[in-house]
């Protein structure tokens, strides 16, 4: 893609990198006349790209890429068009956080660099240009391909990939992103299990991660009226049983080995004549009781952010 204007003098180099500034080396700063041609470049390139993958509107512009932190690079051949250059083509990458599924079908959050537009002018196709740039921005960037996410990738550049960097096992998404199965394997961490990471909840609470021995010493011991009783004992072992302020004390007893929640109460069209009414749970005890059948929702694991978007 040739322009009316001598290439050259805006980017020096083969292949140039712009971000938000719009700028490129000390020449263009300060100078209105070359901060327009920028401009117009970036927009023509926007525009042939989006007519090559047949979009609506163009997703590359000048506009674009200074409200956003994107890198675009731009490569160039400085001896056609009569020593002005032209525009060979450009890739452009940036961070974006997405919530993707990897190969369990479990979600994630991550934050890594995406693949955001990439056009090689349609007469200069097929020459190595394409993947000239791509490994420019992949050493620039110091990532692998299997690293990136995608945005809506074209047919063209699936074969690209599989091609040149042997990409062809892509984890299946709900959204336009297209992420590779090394995606998940390359980066450090790995997502929580729902399980065994969020916690779950006992008797008391939320168990804790330990021994099963110190879970069961811990549910051995009782509340009674909001306070906890003595420490939790051996398996096996009486629980002791904390009065209220007041009443007599109870002597140790020990619970039937059908388990240490309450056994139902009697209707009182049952009780036995004479029997004693049933007093009604304290307050404290119905919080406590209530809590056996609290469940705990999921939440999606998380990644770590990719270096390259700090």
């Amino acid at each position: 893609m040739d322009f009316p204007f001598d290439l050259n003098a805006l980017f020096p180099e083969r292949v140039s990198v712009l971000d938000n500034n719009l700028t490129v080396g000390r020449k263009a700063n300060g100078r209105p006349d070359l901060q327009l041609q920028i401009t117009t470049v970036i927009d023509e390139l926007g525009k042939a790209s989006a007519k090559a993958q047949q979009l609506p509107v163009p997703i590359t512009s000048a506009a674009k890429l200074q409200a956003n932190r994107h890198y675009l690079y731009l490569l160039k051949d400085g001896e056609q068009n009569g020593g002005r250059g032209v525009v060979v083509g450009f890739l452009k990458v940036g961070c974006k956080k997405l919530f993707l599924l990897d190969q369990r079908g479990a979600h994630v959050e991550t934050e890594p660099l995406c693949v955001l537009d990439f056009y090689i002018a349609k007469t200069l196709q097929r020459h190595g240009y394409g993947l000239e740039i791509f490994d420019f921005m992949l050493k620039h960037k110091r990532v692998e391909p299997d690293q990136l996410a995608y945005d809506r990738p074209s047919p063209k550049l699936m074969s690209f990939l599989e091609k040149h960097y042997d990409l062809k096992n892509s984890v299946p998404q709900v959204n336009n992103f297209v992420v590779f199965s090394g995606f998940f394997k390359s980066r450090s961490g790995t997502p929580p299990s729902p399980l065994t990471d969020q916690g779950m909840y006992g008797f008391f609470g939320p168990t804790e991660k330990s021994s099963p021995q110190k879970v069961r010493g811990r549910d051995q011991t009782v509340f009674t009226n909001g306070k906890r009783s003595g420490t939790g004992g051996a398996e096996d072992s009486p629980l002791a049983i904390r009065t209220p302020s007041g009443s007599p004390s109870l002597s140790t007893v020990s619970f039937p080995q059908c388990g240490i929640l309450p056994q139902p109460r009697p209707s009182p069209t049952h009780r036995a004549p004479g029997a004693p009414v049933p007093e009604p749970l304290l307050p404290a005890q119905r919080q406590l009781q209530g809590k056996t059948h609290k469940t705990v929702s999921s939440r999606p694991g998380r990644l770590p952010s990719s270096p390259h978007c700090r």
